[in-house]
């Protein structure tokens, strides 16, 4: 039996197809200081596709890789906000969000409610939301973050080699360049106010 396919939408760090492929394939993220176990399926993505999600990327908590912020989406904020899609099975879907959620890969996602809702809990912390902003060529776009709104988030600059993932994932992506990268990372939530996008678009050059 084929294995059902759907779209990951990245926002975050996994615009970054080097950093994505740590998930998918086991390792350490360039930069990172945390080991991934991978998916059962460690092949890579069968297609992937620069989109443009609804709603508006943020930056809260402290992340165990990077030390600072990370990168959450709230569908619900103005947007539009720049992703990439990964064709990827349920079940390295099931695996990539378990290692997101600090949980180990093995157990498969039942997305029914997200599917038919939009959304779905799977437990209160960080990316143990399932979203599901719409379909792409026929398949189920789906992506996760954390449950509450920008407005509720407990923000946090992101760190310096977190950003460089994001740069390079939209830089690969949406082929920007370096000045639009810098503007728009330094102005979303949690990174305005603590990164500039002249100091920001510096560090990335």
């Amino acid at each position: 039996m084929t294995e059902p396919l759907l779209w990951y939408a990245a926002y975050g760090s996994n615009l970054h197809l080097a950093r994505l492929t740590a998930y998918l394939a086991g390792g350490r993220p360039p930069g990172g200081a945390h080991e991934h176990p991978g998916c059962r399926d460690p092949g890579p993505p069968r297609d992937i596709r620069a989109i443009q999600l609804p709603g508006r990327v943020h930056f809260a908590l402290e992340s165990l890789q990077w030390t600072g912020g990370m990168a959450f989406y709230d569908p619900l904020d103005p947007g539009p906000t720049p992703a990439r899609a990964y064709l990827i099975t349920a079940e390295q879907f099931a695996d990539l969000a378990a290692q997101e959620m600090r949980r180990p890969p093995g157990t498969d996602l039942d997305l029914r409610e997200a599917l038919a809702h939009g959304r779905a809990a799977l437990g209160p912390g960080r990316y143990e939301t399932l979203v599901h902003p719409g379909t792409l060529q026929g398949r189920p776009l789906l992506t996760f973050t954390a449950p509450w709104r920008t407005a509720e988030a407990p923000l946090a600059p992101p760190s310096a080699a977190y950003l460089r993932h994001l740069a390079a994932g939209l830089r690969e992506s949406h082929a920007w360049d370096t000045p639009r990268i810098a503007t728009y990372l330094a102005t979303r939530p949690g990174a305005a106010g603590h990164w500039t996008p002249e100091a920001l678009a510096e560090l990335l050059t």
